[in-house]
């Protein structure tokens, strides 16, 4: 026999998870776990196999639960358990479960009564449960016995705590009626976790074992000692019954024959027993589901608005359709054509906040990393001034030269002029590269149609391949013009005169731009030993004559300024462990750059940004390391001690005059090649998408071929299609649960602060407004109107029920009646009550 009430759920809970198991996703209603704590023999363990409506428990004189049970319910097409210990094992025949549970807790607790904490995990799959968590706990117990420790008490109840503390638990405090409820350990427990007596539920068990003559009518009643939720009384099976295989359908019938035919209880015997206690948890269960269900409806309808859409376009799709294919081929090229012009122009929706991109790449490509390689490729002072002393030396001869020659600066212009040839055709590779990048970015939208994709990739790079050849042509054209004609009479060239007054010249121009402020930015000062903090994160600002770092943007409070006097820069290999990427900053002389340490070491996120702060630190000044090799050291050195004043003269006037040249060429070669590049590449590339590529993929050969669907395309056009009409069932699902189940409202608070009294005596339970007074069940309410009968001692000891009134003295130090209070003996005329 399974449990009815629960059964009437197991059709409204199925429907909510056919609905959205049709759509892929889980159904976590999350139901509520169902712990039953009370203290030891209480009659736990039958509430639980009443409620399941299976006698699965060990059973047996002094058996008792020593470790807690997690019992999952699962709902299924047929009926077996199985163990988490035993996994593969399943169990039909429940005297095995029982066997099962009994060994579990000897191998873990030993048989001479020990207790352990670990669950046995058991699942039940039926047809006629929910999925559902019960918790059978161990009974609570004041002495040890057995192996049992001495603080037995306080590990039952530590054990006990670990699972009615969640919120989603709802406690069935359960309490033997032959035991005195005001001091029920299970009731402060729960007290204790759950104040408001929203998740408890008082369940009185034996209320067949009472003494003659006594009953438990004003607790079940709820006047007596009350609970939010109130109580509900149980007749379970007495161990003769279990003995004798009393099944739990005739051990139901019993208890209701009970309640109906004993005079205490039989006016409310439709509220007791254990079909009520199932109702009761029934009703919390439907509850909790309808109190999930607006969170479902909101989750299901943002779904079903994302793919309105999109299902709206596949309805009525024919994938063979030669005028669709035709339609969306001539769509999708001209969305092509958009994207990639919006990738390189700049757009403002759809922006990437994640990393650059297109034409902001291109764009640093031509600001940045081409002056700072530009840069790289120049000579240092010593390399430059020895190749100039060798150039005047070898012009003159044999002879004694009076004048500075002009074919040392020509040869000298020229050979620096070749240089710029490496930079140059490393920034069309670079710019080349961006623009197939961004090609294969734009046709990710093309996935639909691999083929497709796969022909306009082709087309579009080989186009770009081809004009790389033409792009380098004209570049490589651009030097060749440069080194063709040295224009001395440049409006910007200094000339002869002025050569000797460069030098001062260039001091001054540089002392009044140095509060310029070149770069701001956060870095990271890498080489800070473990002892002083390790690396930190700085606010740094570059200007023109030094280099200064703040606590945080503010720059309120300035750390450190570093001149950049003397200072290089040179790259720094990323560590294995490291993310950051680094570069660093010494000093040419060989002093400290910071503090103590020889180099500054600086790390940024990404390459980029090193390649930024490079670039910045150029225009300040300071430039990248140069390797040069001991020989030629040792040669520079020796010919400059070497050299005497009208050489060292002349050297300083060509190298005055290559200076001022090479700046004219750098600055028409940094003009020119973004302005050729984007006229010979980018600009082209944008024509050729635009006029070109459509005609292309028509030749290259069957269009219905290139506009053959993929197979996930497929795919995803019918689970969008199933899935927008399973969301659509789905809400209609829970609007109709929401309609035809009845949410019960929780029953108002009560004083339940006789629940755990003081220790120098036991607090008088508060009044009941239905009850101003405890009564046995001989006696009758006095009529209204009439004066209040006196206190007066009777068989259960004096006792008044009528705090809340004003002129009602309070009785301190008065203990609450025991459930199992002895009633005096009816007189003559008093009546049975109906």
């Amino acid at each position: 026999m399974g449990n009815r009430g629960m059964e009437e759920l197991i059709p409204l809970v199925n429907r909510l998870q056919d609905a959205f198991s049709s759509i892929g996703q889980a159904c976590n209603l999350d139901l509520p776990q169902i712990a039953v704590v009370g203290g030891q023999s209480a009659g736990k363990s039958s509430v639980l196999e009443n409620f399941v409506g299976r006698d699965f428990l060990p059973r047996g004189s002094g058996i008792v639960t020593r470790r807690p049970l997690v019992l999952q319910l699962i709902s299924a097409t047929a009926e077996w358990a199985e163990f988490l210990h035993c996994k593969g094992k399943k169990f039909t025949d429940f005297d095995e479960v029982r066997q099962e549970i009994e060994a579990e807790t000897d191998r873990v607790t030993g048989a001479n009564k020990g207790i352990s904490p670990v669950p046995i995990n058991l699942r039940v799959y039926s047809p006629h449960v929910l999925n559902l968590t019960l918790i059978d706990l161990p009974g609570i117990t004041k002495v040890p016995v057995g192996d049992q420790p001495p603080d037995i008490e306080q590990q039952i109840r530590d054990m006990i705590m670990q699972f009615i503390t969640r919120e989603s638990c709802l406690i069935l405090a359960v309490t033997p009626a032959n035991t005195d409820l005001a001091n029920s350990d299970a009731l402060k427990l729960s007290k204790d976790v759950d104040p408001q007596g929203l998740r408890t539920i008082g369940v009185i068990t034996k209320l067949d074992l009472m003494d003659e003559g006594t009953d438990a009518r004003d607790v079940l009643e709820n006047k007596l000692l009350p609970l939010r939720r109130g109580y509900i009384g149980v007749v379970n099976r007495s161990q003769k019954d279990i003995d004798g295989k009393k099944d739990i359908k005739a051990a139901l019938e019993a208890e209701r024959k009970f309640f109906l035919s004993h005079p205490g209880y039989r006016h409310m015997a439709d509220k007791m027993g254990t079909p009520r206690l199932q109702k009761i948890l029934n009703q919390q269960l439907t509850n909790h589901i309808r109190d999930t269900l607006p969170a479902f409806r909101s989750k299901l309808q943002s779904q079903l608005l994302a793919l309105d859409k999109e299902a709206e376009e596949y309805r009525g799709y024919r994938p063979d359709d030669p005028s669709r294919k035709t339609k969306q081929l001539l769509q999708m090229v001209q969305q092509f054509s958009v994207d990639f012009e919006k990738r390189i122009e700049g757009s403002g929706d759809q922006v990437d906040t994640v990393e650059l991109s297109g034409g902001a790449k291109i764009n640093r490509i031509f600001h940045e990393r081409f002056p700072f390689e530009l840069v790289k490729m120049e000579c240092d002072e010593k390399e430059m001034r020895r190749e100039i002393s060798y150039a005047i030396k070898n012009i003159h001869g044999i002879r004694t030269g009076l004048f500075t020659p002009d074919m040392a600066f020509e040869a000298i212009v020229k050979k620096q002029v070749i240089k710029l040839k490496e930079p140059c055709v490393k920034c069309v590779d670079m710019v080349i590269q961006e623009l197939i990048n961004t090609v294969r970015q734009c046709s990710n939208k093309l996935e639909c149609f691999p083929r497709l994709r796969e022909e306009t990739e082709r087309i579009v790079t080989s186009h770009i391949r081809d004009r790389e050849s033409r792009a380098k042509d004209q570049v490589l054209l651009l030097i060749d013009i440069q080194l063709s004609y040295i224009n001395t009479n440049h409006e910007d060239f200094i000339g002869f005169a002025n050569a000797q007054q460069r030098s001062s010249q260039t001091n001054k121009s540089q002392s009044s731009a140095g509060n310029q402020v070149i770069r701001k930015g956060w870095l990271t000062i890498n080489n800070i030993s473990i002892m002083k903090g390790g690396a930190k994160e700085y606010w740094f600002v570059l200007t023109a004559e030094s280099l200064s770092w703040f606590k945080d943007d503010e720059e309120k409070e300035k750390k450190y300024m570093l001149p950049l006097d003397n200072l290089k820069v040179r790259d720094v290999e990323k560590s294995f462990m490291s993310s950051k990427h680094i570069f660093c900053i010494f000093n040419t002389e060989s002093r400290n750059v910071y503090k103590d340490n020889r180099t500054l070491e600086l790390a940024c996120d990404s390459q980029d940004d090193v390649d930024s702060w490079k670039s910045s630190l150029l225009r300040a000044g300071v430039y990248p390391e140069k390797t040069t090799t001991v020989e030629s050291e040792t040669t520079s050195t020796s010919d400059n001690f070497s050299m005497d004043p009208q050489l060292e003269r002349k050297v300083e006037t060509i190298r005055n005059l290559v200076d001022s040249y090479m700046a004219i060429v750098n600055k028409c070669i940094r003009d020119l090649m973004p302005k050729t590049i984007m006229h010979l590449m980018i600009n082209n590339v944008k024509d050729f998408i635009n006029a070109e590529l459509l005609a292309q993929l028509y030749s290259a050969g069957d269009q219905n071929a290139l506009m053959d669907e993929s197979q996930e395309q497929a795919q995803r056009r019918d689970e969008v299609l199933r899935t927008h009409q399973a969301l659509k069932e789905a809400l209609a699902i829970i609007g109709d649960i929401s309609t035809s189940t009845i949410t019960v409202p929780l029953p108002p608070p009560v004083d339940t602060s006789w629940v755990g009294g003081s220790s120098g005596g036991r607090r008088s339970p508060p009044p009941s407004p239905t009850a101003p007074r405890r009564m046995s069940s001989g006696q009758r309410p006095a009529p209204r109107g009439a004066p209040p009968p006196p206190n007066r001692p009777g068989p259960l000891g004096p006792f008044n029920n009528t705090a809340d009134s004003p002129q009602a003295p309070s009785r301190p130090n008065r203990a609450p009646p025991s459930i199992p209070s002895r009633r005096p003996p009816p007189s003559p005329t008093r009546q049975a009550p109906p």
